[in-house]
């Protein structure tokens, strides 16, 4: 009897390594956007990039060239830009504050103000 229980735990311990466990569940993680870097557009489909530490506008139709410049984070959700404007022939600096991962709020050095999306 003893050598029957012995062999049966033998087998079940034998069994037991056979079966794997299921892998681990796989959960997409989607990376949120970080600060300003990137495509935004402004309601008029004027694209904007920002890519390491340059900045620039161009008309969405043509691709032409409108502003162009550089900028500084001031924090995680504060940008300086400062920008040529090709059309106007003008200098100006532009403060944005960066109000959801996906909008962007800016205020010209004029007063005037503007909106950004990012572009995904």
């Amino acid at each position: 009897m003893k050598l029957k229980v012995s062999l049966a735990l033998v087998a079940v311990a034998g069994l037991s390594a056979c079966v794997s466990s299921p892998p681990p569940s796989q959960v997409a993680v989607v990376q949120q956007p970080q600060g300003v870097e990137g495509t935004w557009v402004d309601p008029n489909g004027i694209v904007s990039t920002f890519s390491a530490g340059t900045f620039n506008t161009r008309a969405s139709d043509s691709n032409a060239l409108l502003a162009s410049g550089t900028y500084t984070t001031m924090s995680p959700t504060l940008v300086e830009i400062n920008m040529t404007s090709l059309v106007r022939k003008t200098q100006s600096r532009v403060n944005c504050a960066l109000v959801t991962p996906n909008q962007l709020n800016c205020t010209q050095d004029s007063g005037a103000q503007f909106s950004l999306a990012r572009r995904t």
